[in-house]
C-alpha cells in the first residue's frame, strides 16, 4: 500500500513538472532530497512540536477532571452538592458547551494559525480553572464549568489538527498517540497534585480563603496560564515558515506532505472539505467507536477517585491509588500508537485493546473482591486510552487534503464528545459504592468498539479491493486533473488504512 501511494505521489508530482507553461525547467521545479535529509527534519519536528502540544493537553486534561479530585476533597460538601446529581449536571454542562464550539474553532485555528490560537486557548482554560477556586456556590460553579468547555473544546481537535500538519500518515498516530497519552499522564499527576495541594493550609483574604480542594483549582490555574503565555515562544505555525529549520529544510517539510497529501496545505477551508468530511461512511465508524470511548476514559477520569474511595480506601489512598493505572495506560498507549503505525494497521490494535477493557469492566460488574476489583481498572485503563489517538487517527489518516482533515478532526472529536456528556450520568450518587449501571453500560459500550474496529478493518480492505480492481474509476470521467485531484479520499488511487 504504501509503495502504491508513493508511486501515485511520485506520478502527480511528474505531472505537475511536466505541464509546467511558464519556462521553468522540470529540473527547476523537481525538488530532491534523500531520506536521511527527511528524517533530520522530521527530528527537528518532533522536538519542536510534540513534547509542547503533550505539555499543553496535560494541562486541560487536568483542568478539566481536577474536579473529580476536588470533589473528595470538600467540593461537594462545600457547594451543597453531596446527594442528588448537581455533580453531574456540573459536569454535564461542561461536555455540552465543549461539543459545540469543536468545529467553529478548528475553522478559526486553520484562519489563524496555530502559534497564537492554541496558546491562547491554554490561556482561557487555565484562568477559567482558577477563578473556579473562587465559586460559593453550584451556580457559580455551572457557570465556571461553562467557561472552560468553550475555551478546552478546540484544544483536542485542533492539537490534532496541528500535527497533521507536520507529519505524513504513517507517522502521525505515534505523534497523536504520545500527545492524548497525556490524559493518562494529568489523571496519574492529577492525583499526585491533588493529594499534595490539599494539604496547603488556609490562606488569602476575609471572604475569599483559599482551602484544600480550592487549591487545586488556583495552583493547577495558575500553571496553565503560565505556561500558556510562554507557548508562542517555542511553537511554530507550519512547516513552510518553522523557524527551527534553515530555509532547504522548510522546503523538504513541506514537499514531503505535499507529495503524499497530493493538497495545497494554504488551501482555506470550504463547504466541499465540509461535505467530503460529513458524508464519509469511515468517518462515523470512528466517531461511534469514540463517542464509545470517550464515556470510559471521560468518565474514568472524573470519578475513579470516588470510585477508589467507595472501594474503602481514604481521600488521600484513592488519590495516590489513581495513579499506577494512568501510569500503565500511558505506557500501553504510546507503545500501541507507535506499533500502530510501524505495522501500518489500525483496527487490529484498537479491536484487541477493546476486549482487554471488556474483561476489565466485566470483573468490576460481577466481583466483589476489593482487590480483584482494583486490578480490573488497569484493564479498563490500558484497554480504553489507547482508543481515543487510534480512532481519531484512524479517520484523519483516511481523510485526504489538510482542509478536509481539519474538519474531520473536530467533527469525529465532536461526535465523540457526546460520549462526554453520558459519561457524566453513568456513575450517579444513588448507584454507588457498586455501580452496577455504570460498569454495565462501560462492558456494553467496549464490546461495540471492538465490533466498530472489526466494521472498519473489513470496510477500508474492501474498498481498497474494489478500487484496486478499477471499479471506481468512473469517478474520473470528464474531469479535468485538477477536479480529480479535488475528488480527494474518493480518488481511485487513494488507499484507506486498515
Amino acid at each position: 500500500m504504501a509503495d502504491v501511494e508513493k508511486e501515485v505521489a511520485q506520478q502527480s508530482l511528474q505531472e505537475r513538472t511536466a505541464t509546467s507553461k511558464d519556462g521553468t525547467s522540470s529540473e527547476e521545479l523537481e525538488f530532491d532530497y534523500t531520506e536521511e535529509e527527511e528524517a533530520i527534519v522530521r527530528r527537528k519536528i518532533d522536538w519542536h512540536t510534540v513534547p509542547l502540544v503533550t505539555l499543553l493537553y496535560m494541562l486541560c486534561f487536568l483542568d478539566r477532571i481536577n474536579i473529580g479530585n476536588a470533589r473528595i476533597q470538600g467540593l461537594s460538601r462545600d457547594l451543597d452538592m453531596v446527594e442528588g446529581v448537581k455533580f453531574n449536571w456540573a459536569l454535564s454542562i461542561f461536555y455540552i458547551i465543549y461539543l459545540l464550539v469543536e468545529v467553529p474553532s478548528n475553522i478559526l485555528l486553520k484562519a489563524i494559525g496555530a502559534r497564537f490560537y492554541l496558546p491562547l486557548l491554554v490561556c482561557g482554560f487555565g484562568l477559567v480553572s482558577l477563578c473556579t477556586a473562587f465559586v460559593k456556590n453550584f451556580a457559580g460553579l455551572m457557570v465556571a464549568r461553562s467557561f472552560l468547555g468553550v475555551f478546552e473544546g478546540g484544544a483536542m481537535p485542533g492539537m490534532a489538527f496541528f500535527l497533521s500538519c507536520f507529519y505524513k500518515r504513517n507517522e502521525l498516530l505515534f505523534r497523536i498517540g504520545i500527545y492524548v497519552s497525556a490524559a493518562s499522564i494529568a489523571g496519574a499527576f492529577g492525583g499526585l497534585l491533588a493529594a499534595a495541594l490539599s494539604q496547603i493550609p488556609s490562606w488569602g483574604v476575609a471572604g475569599a480563603e483559599i482551602h484544600t480542594w480550592r487549591n487545586i483549582f488556583f495552583f493547577e490555574g495558575l500553571i496553565t496560564v503560565i505556561i500558556g503565555l510562554l507557548a508562542p515562544i517555542w511553537m511554530p505555525t507550519d512547516p513552510s515558515t518553522a523557524y527551527f529549520l534553515n530555509e532547504r529544510e522548510r522546503k523538504i517539510a513541506a514537499e514531503r506532505l505535499l507529495r503524499e497529501h497530493r493538497s495545497d496545505p494554504s488551501r482555506k477551508v470550504t463547504w466541499a472539505d465540509v461535505k467530503a468530511a460529513v458524508f464519509c461512511i469511515h468517518n462515523y465508524t470512528c466517531a461511534l467507536a469514540f463517542f464509545l470511548i470517550n464515556i470510559t476514559v471521560q468518565g474514568l477520569s472524573v470519578f475513579l477517585p470516588t470510585i477508589l474511595n467507595d472501594l474503602g480506601w481514604t481521600n488521600t489512598q484513592a488519590q495516590l491509588y489513581s495513579v499506577p493505572p494512568y501510569v500503565c495506560a500511558c505506557v500501553v498507549a504510546i507503545a500501541v500508537a507507535w506499533l500502530s503505525d510501524k505495522s501500518g494497521q489500525r483496527g487490529v490494535w484498537l479491536g484487541s485493546f477493546a476486549c482487554l477493557a471488556v474483561v476489565g469492566f466485566a470483573i468490576l460488574r460481577w466481583v466483589e473482591n476489593t482487590n480483584v476489583r482494583y486490578m480490573a481498572v488497569f484493564f479498563v485503563t490500558i484497554g480504553a486510552f489507547p482508543g481515543g489517538p487510534g480512532f481519531l487517527s484512524w479517520a484523519m489518516n483516511n481523510s485526504a487534503g489538510p482542509s478536509v482533515r481539519a474538519v474531520t478532526s473536530a467533527y469525529v472529536v465532536t461526535l465523540g464528545t457526546i460520549g462526554g456528556i453520558v459519561a457524566t450520568w453513568t456513575y450517579i450518587y444513588y448507584d454507588g459504592p457498586k455501580y452496577h449501571t455504570g460498569h454495565t453500560i462501560n462492558l456494553v459500550g467496549q464490546i461495540v468498539t471492538a465490533c466498530c474496529a472489526l466494521f472498519g478493518v473489513l470496510y477500508c480492505a474492501r474498498e481498497n479491493r474494489v478500487r484496486a480492481a478499477g471499479k471506481r474509476d468512473h469517478r474520473l470521467e470528464g474531469l479535468t486533473e485538477e477536479e480529480a485531484e479535488e475528488l480527494g479520499s474518493r480518488h481511485p488511487r487513494f488507499r484507506y488504512w486498515t
